[in-house]
């Protein structure tokens, strides 16, 4: 069997899903490898069969989406011939991981995809999201469309929802509370996470940074090039994880029965539906910056509540069902 797995490259959880999913794949058959986008720090190890520029935003420092370096590095007519160009009849299985190139590329040839992702969830009406209607709306439903769907969120939400995917690594490791704070904000510039966090001296802060190349410390905060293995052990060992409002970092810290204190992106929407769903297990959201988020941070720090999910161990079980029900 030979398959083709495609998948995201803007931001860290898509990549990280896949270095999960990819050996249980392969044990079903060859498995070729295609990412586009950019703004990931997370790779795959194995080589990739195909490499696009694809479409991606990218991270501001002021909490959201810096629009004119997205449109700056946006080149529709490259992602026109890269949908036109991928050849696609000799796969048996298609699977897409919130990436537009290959579905596109399918809905052209008129070949079936299947969607595993954490965005495919949205197809159903169930999963949370903001009352008011937003046009973002429309990139769930365009931007990677698909014919089959299989979707992850916090909890299942609909009958082909899954809950996360959370890696062997993370599953593996031993837990505990060393008392430091571990800060995943790259829509913020480090400075403006210094000026605040800096003020809350009796605990030590861990901000892994996307624009830091090497490690320093100023106070008591640490300012970390972002590493996925850095990154996993720090999380293993803080007493809470302060993040965006993505899905795996957060489903990872509930995971191993962390605080978690979530701001999602300006104007991302799917960040701001995720933030509603982890308001629902109880996951406190503070949806900016301002003059009032130094008593947010020191509520949470003093919060010792615990929130409990279950996150069974499904994946490998999930990829067979996947692959026997949807292959030619």
């Amino acid at each position: 069997m030979k398959i083709l797995f495609a998948i995201q490259g803007t931001g860290n959880g898509h990549i990280s899903r896949a270095r999960e999913i990819l050996p249980l794949l392969q044990q079903h058959g060859e498995v070729d490898l295609l990412i586009s986008g950019t703004q990931a720090e997370v790779s795959l190890s194995q080589p990739l069969k195909y490499k696009f520029h694809g479409f991606s935003f990218v991270f501001g420092t002021k909490g959201g989406v810096d629009n004119w370096a997205t449109f700056k590095i946006m080149n529709l007519p490259q992602l026109w011939r890269d949908m036109h160009s991928l050849p696609l009849k000799q796969y048996d299985l298609i699977i897409n991981d919130f990436e537009p190139v290959s579905a596109w590329a399918c809905k052209l040839q008129k070949v079936p995809s299947v969607s595993l992702s954490h965005q495919c969830s949205f197809v159903s009406k169930k999963t949370p999201r903001p009352e008011k209607w937003n046009w973002a709306e429309f990139i769930f439903k365009y931007y990677s469309p698909t014919t089959y769907h299989i979707g992850f969120h916090f909890e299942r939400y609909d009958d082909f929802i899954h809950t996360p995917v959370i890696r062997s690594e993370i599953r593996n490791m031993e837990t505990s509370n060393d008392g430091h704070y571990t800060v995943y904000l790259p829509a913020y510039d480090d400075k403006i996470l210094l000026k605040h966090l800096g003020k809350a001296t009796d605990v030590e802060w861990k901000i892994f940074s996307k624009r830091q190349k090497t490690p320093h410390r100023e106070g008591n905060v640490h300012i970390l090039p972002v590493n996925n293995e850095e990154f996993n052990k720090s999380l293993a060992s803080c007493a809470g994880l302060l993040t965006g409002g993505g899905f795996e970092g957060p489903a990872e810290a509930l995971y191993m029965q962390k605080k978690v204190l979530v701001i999602p992106m300006k104007g991302q929407y799917e960040q701001q539906c995720n933030a509603l769903a982890a308001s629902r297990l109880g996951v406190p959201v503070v949806h900016e910056i301002d003059n009032h988020f130094d008593s947010h941070i020191s509520n949470w720090i003093n919060d010792d509540k615990k929130i409990v999910v279950n996150f069974p161990d499904e994946t490998a079980k999930i990829v067979d069902d996947m692959v026997k029900r949807y292959a030619k």
